[in-house]
């Protein structure tokens, strides 16, 4: 493999020096311009634009678009979480051991790792594999506008790999927390808190209620966990508060679990407990956990016997926090995350990108696909 690091800095650059936070859809836009062009430079390759709605363009691009299955679905996202004005105020820059810039590892590394193994892909494995490589626009939300798109691919697909970046010590994702997000809005009555009170039908009490009835379910021995992050209500401290609103992120390992905890927020729009306050409850967002299943395991087994022929020891992680491989997950596709250059500091100012594992990685992820040519 004859890799230049200068080169693959300099390919990486404009990726990062755009801002392309989800649904600044002109910056999304600029990003699967980008990329697409890698792939039709490449030659052999189907490219698919595909409407997001307000999130923008997604691209789909096969080697065999009219084949009915898909050996390996790739699967990475193109937005960043950052506002406006971050690549101007923080471009890319690196030292001899990290790159630094938004959305460095989180996840462009992992957009451009993918490019570099299928471009050194021989050409007799390209052609024994029918290969979709999925970017959405919108993952940092849920990606709440491409969820079903994903899926309708990922059905027909017998392995997914997902090139979010592998943790700080080097492992791999087996494991992802499910996760839902519920907006919870409380109507009361008005009134003057000194002259007429008790005519008021207080908002904020009833979401105070609302919380403490929210903390008790979590249970940090299975891991589901709600956290009420953001609350706001009233017009003034002289009036009994007609509006207040809530809203709460649910985290978890076990589905069935997390379906009895939706059942029990639902049931609590029933019976509210002030007099005369009616709420109104939303769920925003929400992606299934991803728990291994024996296939997986089988997969999991290739890869560390791949790494192992490498050079490189796959270890592996649970983790709390969610990603395109839960929605395929849950579809019973054997599903692996984690298979981009190493990163940390995801979603902060302080992500960075080790320069070390690049190479290694993008070898990995090519020879992945060897064996799962055999």
């Amino acid at each position: 493999m004859n890799f230049s690091l200068n080169t693959y800095l300099e390919e990486l650059r404009p990726l990062i020096n755009v801002d392309c936070g989800t649904l600044t859809v002109e910056g999304i836009e600029m990003i699967a311009n980008i990329m697409a062009e890698k792939y039709e430079d490449m030659g052999g390759w189907n490219i698919k634009r595909v409407d997001c709605g307000i999130a923008g363009v997604g691209l789909e691009i096969r080697n065999k678009p009219e084949a009915e299955h898909i050996d390996v679905m790739l699967i990475g996202h193109m937005d960043t979480v950052f506002p406006v004005g971050t690549a101007a105020e923080r471009p890319m820059s690196n030292d001899e051991n990290r790159a630094y810039g938004p959305g460095v590892s989180d996840m462009k590394s992992g957009l451009l790792n993918v490019v570099y193994a299928l471009r050194e892909l021989d050409l007799s494995v390209r052609d024994a594999l029918s290969i979709c490589v999925c970017m959405n626009p919108d993952e940092e939300i849920g990606s709440l506008h491409s969820e079903e798109w994903l899926k309708s691919v990922a059905k027909d697909a017998r392995h997914v790999l997902v090139a979010e970046a592998a943790r700080a010590d080097g492992s791999l994702v087996k494991a992802r927390k499910g996760m839902a997000r519920y907006r919870m809005t409380f109507h009361g009555k008005a009134a003057h808190a000194g002259n007429e009170p008790q005519n008021g039908r207080s908002a904020i009490t009833e979401m105070a209620h609302w919380i403490l009835a929210l903390n008790t379910m979590t249970d940090f021995e299975t891991g589901t966990t709600l956290n009420v992050g953001v609350v706001n209500g009233g017009d003034g401290a002289n009036i009994v508060p007609q509006h207040a609103e809530a809203v709460v992120d649910v985290r978890f390992w076990d589905n069935d679990e997390y379906a009895q905890v939706d059942t029990k927020i639902r049931a609590l729009t029933e019976t509210p407990f002030v007099d005369g306050v009616t709420v109104s409850l939303v769920r925003e967002a929400t992606k299934p956990a991803m728990a291994p299943t024996s296939k997986t395991e089988s997969l999991m087994a290739m890869i560390e016997e791949t790494g192992k022929d490498l050079g490189i020891d796959i270890t592996w992680q649970e983790v709390g926090g969610g990603s395109d491989a839960n929605l395929t997950a849950v579809l019973g596709v054997p599903t692996l995350d984690g298979l981009g250059p190493i990163g940390a500091g995801f979603h902060s100012d302080a992500e960075y990108l080790e320069l070390h594992s690049i190479e290694p990685r993008i070898k990995l992820l090519k020879a992945v696909l060897e064996k799962l040519a055999e």
